[in-house]
């Protein structure tokens, strides 16, 4: 991660990494800051929303890291965790889906309301988007303060790219980002699919990233 940050400086670019290499940007920085004000919450119920590869499971375990608490995917959500949560403040529920067990999730909701606890659930969709079967669980979804991580913007996309790239322990030079940042779509997703590509391409032409990877791996 230093190097990442020296890169990140050599290039002028101003360095906002915070907890754990997060990084903020307009993009996210409510979400961000609404994580790290616990629990001075408008509401104890959270719905923090973004695409995969948007940092949710990130600010999870930051938040976790900083004032503890379980965590469960929703498809997991058992009687057995319903017992387990009655010892922990904060409860967090990740990926939200129209498959999970309604009555175990409306039964979660309510206990952590009557007992005074925090939840913080992560989805791709907004809570209130969801039809669910119980009534009861449709209306119980308003209470959720909604938390939205907006697609990113040229400074996150800059960083996205460049410590991905890190991560693979490839270096690469500012004009290729920003030649990349010109033609990649808005997508949390498509930039770690695009890293992917790069990376798979370079390392069967054993050839550095150069202009040329780089727009066979846009399909240019």
């Amino acid at each position: 991660m230093n190097n990442l940050n020296q890169l990140i400086l050599n290039f002028d670019y101003d360095q906002n990494f915070k907890d754990q290499d997060f990084y903020v940007s307009k993009s996210n920085e409510f979400a961000f800051k609404l994580i790290n004000s616990w629990p001075k919450w408008e509401k104890n119920f959270v719905n923090l929303i973004g695409e995969n590869f948007s940092g949710k499971t990130h600010l999870i375990n930051i938040f976790l890291k900083k004032f503890k608490g379980i965590k469960i995917e929703a498809n997991k959500i058992s009687n057995d965790f319903l017992k387990k949560i009655k010892v922990y403040e904060n409860i967090v529920i990740e990926n939200l889906n129209d498959k999970i067990d309604e009555n175990l999730l409306f039964t979660l909701i309510n206990i952590i309301d009557q007992d005074n606890k925090y939840l913080i659930l992560t989805s791709r969709n907004p809570i209130v988007d969801y039809s669910f079967k119980l009534n009861d669980l449709n209306s119980r979804s308003n209470n959720f303060l909604l938390c939205n991580i907006e697609n990113p913007g040229d400074d996150l996309m800059f960083a996205l790219i460049l410590k991905n790239l890190s991560d693979r322990q490839i270096s690469i030079d500012k004009k290729l980002i920003d030649f990349i940042i010109k033609r990649i779509d808005r997508s949390y997703g498509k930039i770690s699919d695009f890293i992917y590509k790069i990376d798979e391409i370079s390392l069967k032409r054993k050839k550095p990233i150069d202009f040329k990877i780089i727009k066979e791996a846009l399909g240019e």
